[in-house]
């Protein structure tokens, strides 16, 4: 046989064991095509980094987005993955991935998806995801978000089917999972507390302390100030008793 052709066999069955391979724990890398705007990077990083902060006492959680969810019951990397946006698996352990392994972590799947909405993945977001979310991941709650339209839904799983969530007077959506309220706040979709307290982001409480720093400093001063006005007041007193020949000390 020809030299090429060995090369064709050789080839070819690289691809097969490629398919059929099971990979071993740790190397599975997540295969993400990259974001489609910075508008829907920046509101994923967003949403991870103020849950991350808000549970930061926490360790049975994992949150990510843009990363691979691989759920091939055959343990295949080349079968059924998908990629959701912002994603929550609770009742795991806290620590950092490559990908998320369905079949490495006990068989979870996310408790929460939330999708940010672009006019090439609407339909797939609202449609197909939609259905893998709740017929095979089962996945209790489930959220899409448009960054232009400002569009916000929800869904919990109910009986093994979608319910929409009902919008409260404030626009927001309730996540029993989370125990968190999600809506939108200048132009991007955040956490609100119980108590419908915006969650804060590290920048807004550095920002936060700033301007409590600030406030403090600028107190101090009035009321140094206050406190020079009023011995000045208290000296132009006593001078004003002298002049009238009244010691000030003898009253």
């Amino acid at each position: 046989m020809s030299e090429p052709a060995s090369l064709e066999i050789e080839l070819i069955s690289d691809n097969i064991l490629q398919e059929e391979v099971i990979f071993p724990p740790g190397d599975l890398l997540s295969d993400e095509p990259p974001l489609e705007s910075d508008i829907h990077r920046d509101q994923i990083d967003l949403l991870i980094r103020i849950l991350k902060l808000w549970w930061r006492e926490r360790q049975d959680f994992y949150a990510s987005g843009n990363l691979t969810i691989y759920y091939s019951p055959n343990q295949k990397k080349s079968e059924h993955f998908r990629g959701p946006d912002f994603f929550v698996v609770l009742g795991t352990q806290k620590k950092d991935r490559k990908s998320w392994v369905v079949w490495q972590e006990d068989g979870k799947y996310p408790n929460v998806i939330v999708e940010i909405l672009s006019s090439s993945t609407t339909a797939v977001d609202k449609g197909l995801k939609k259905q893998i979310y709740q017929d095979t991941f089962r996945t209790p709650d489930y959220f899409w978000f448009h960054p232009v339209t400002m569009e916000l839904q929800g869904f919990h799983l109910v009986d093994g089917k979608y319910q929409e969530i009902q919008v409260t007077t404030d626009g927001r959506l309730w996540s029993q999972q989370l125990e968190l309220y999600l809506g939108v706040y200048e132009g991007k979709l955040r956490f609100f507390t119980t108590e419908n307290q915006l969650i804060l982001s590290s920048e807004e409480l550095a920002e936060q302390e700033r301007l409590r720093a600030q406030q403090s400093e600028e107190r101090a001063q009035q009321s140094e100030k206050r406190a020079q006005r009023a011995e000045q007041e208290i000296a132009r007193l006593r001078e004003v008793l002298r002049i009238q020949g009244i010691d000030p000390e003898n009253i």
